[in-house]
Formats: C-alpha cells, sequence, structure tokens
C-alpha cells in the first residue's frame, strides 16, 4: 500500500515546491536619476541629500528590495547611453519588478560641450541633432528629453516590469511668493502619457508644499543657502514622503501591496 502512495507523494511534494520556490521571487523596485535622488553615495556626506536615499522606509523590506541606483550629474541622456549605469539596471529587471525615475535637471546643459556632453533637445519630440561628442570622441545622435523618458519605459515593458515617471523636483527658485516652475515637468507627463507608464506629478506636489510654508522656511530647512538645487535631509525626507504617497494613491503601479 505505501509502495502505490510513493508516487503521490513525490508529484504532491514537487507541486509544494514549485509553489515555494515561486513565492521565494521578492520584486525589487529599482530607483533611477540623477543627484537630487541620489546624492554622491548617497549618505549625505556633504549635507546634501537626495530623496532616493529615503523613499526605502517606506516599503516592507522582506517583501521587496529596493535598489538606488541614481547617479549625480547624469540627464536622461546620459544615464541611458552608459552601459555602466543603465544596461546594468536592465540587465538585473526581472518581470514584476518597478523601476522609479527621476531626470531633468541636468537636460538642460549644453548638448555639446568639453565638459558633461549631457544636454537634450527639449520639449518630448522625436527630433534628434547630429553632433560630434568631444567626450566620447565619436558620432552621437541625441533625441529629445522626453524621448530618452520613453526609450527607459519601453526598454522596462519589455522586461515584464512596471515604470514610474516623476517629474522633477523644483529648485528654490522664487518668483514672489511662487515657485518657479519648470517645462521638464509637462514633458515628463506627456512622456508617461505617451508610453504607458505611471506618473507622479512631484514638480507639483514639492511646491504645494513648499508655497504653503512659504519662502523663508524652505530657504532656511530644506536648502544650504549656497545651493538651490540640492536638498538637504529635511528636504529630501519630504520629497520621499510625497513620492511614497503618490505610490500608495495610485493602487494600479502595484507596489502599494509592499508598503
Amino acid at each position: 500500500m505505501k509502495l502505490k502512495l510513493l508516487p503521490w507523494a513525490a508529484v504532491l511534494f514537487a507541486v509544494i515546491s514549485m509553489s515555494f520556490l515561486g513565492q521565494q521571487h521578492k520584486p525589487t523596485l529599482f530607483i533611477i536619476g540623477d543627484s537630487t535622488v541620489k546624492n554622491g553615495q548617497g549618505n549625505g556626506s556633504n549635507g546634501q541629500w537626495g530623496w532616493g536615499s529615503f523613499i526605502g522606509q517606506y516599503f516592507k523590506s522582506d517583501k521587496i528590495n529596493v535598489k538606488n541606483r541614481a547617479l549625480g550629474g547624469t540627464s536622461t541622456r546620459t544615464f541611458y547611453n552608459n552601459p555602466k549605469l543603465w544596461q546594468k539596471v536592465l540587465d538585473s529587471i526581472q518581470p514584476g519588478d518597478f523601476v522609479l525615475m527621476q531626470f531633468g535637471h541636468n537636460d538642460s546643459s549644453p548638448i555639446v560641450d568639453t565638459l558633461r556632453a549631457r544636454g537634450t533637445i527639449k520639449g518630448n519630440g522625436d527630433e534628434y541633432q547630429e553632433v560630434y561628442n568631444p567626450l566620447l570622441k565619436q558620432h552621437e545622435v541625441v533625441y529629445s528629453y522626453g524621448f530618452y523618458l520613453r526609450r527607459f519605459v519601453k526598454n522596462i515593458q519589455d522586461k515584464g516590469a512596471t515604470a514610474i515617471i516623476c517629474s522633477p523636483i523644483p529648485r528654490n527658485a522664487w518668483e514672489g511668493n511662487q515657485v518657479r516652475r519648470s517645462d521638464y515637468a509637462l514633458w515628463a507627463k506627456e512622456a508617461a502619457q505617451q508610453a504607458g507608464a505611471f506618473f507622479i506629478p512631484l514638480q507639483e506636489l514639492v511646491i504645494a508644499q513648499y508655497e504653503t510654508f512659504g519662502k523663508k522656511k524652505v530657504e532656511t530647512e530644506f536648502f544650504d543657502p549656497k545651493d538651490a538645487t540640492h536638498t538637504i535631509k529635511a528636504g529630501a525626507l519630504l520629497n520621499a514622503k510625497l513620492v511614497a504617497e503618490q505610490l500608495k494613491a495610485q493602487p494600479k503601479i502595484g507596489l502599494k501591496k509592499f508598503m
């Protein structure tokens, strides 16, 4: 009688084992962006912090991995084209993973120069510019800010993962009692809609908070007086909180259950 049960026991064991192994896959939330997302090594050594350094505290570490792969100084163009940056992240993405991105601060830089050569064409169009990149010492075709965002999204979706685009956080730049808006926020939204990615209007969310607090509080509590772009710890914590709230408020993204 026992011999007859052995095959069934083996099948049952195999099914349970496969189910258990399937449950072991823990998704990863990758974060990419510039220094406003991860400043330096992400340890606040210079007093400046990016919001990506604090987003992990909103997630259950036993349910999801959070990896901040942002790098200061990058634009959509340079992050996408550098094989040590985007390709390395892309190779790690598995079906069911998530990629949260925020670029824009460096995309307004010159398209061709001998320092960074990181600028992109303004907008979300498909136009391009053929240039000689003096840093790479090679011919390069440069596209628009929105075009690169859409490329990121396409790559992510092709891997069976979910893409989320954030509009860039605002600088500490005021016109009267209002924070100056950036066109990159609109282009980020347009790119997300066109590519079928989720969108977080981070610029407007942060501006709403800043204008409620007032210029004096923002300048003294969220920024170093010598830097209008990079937040200190309090500013990064605020930005991370706003991002996390949006990830929860948009359940279709699929991250709420891990928070």
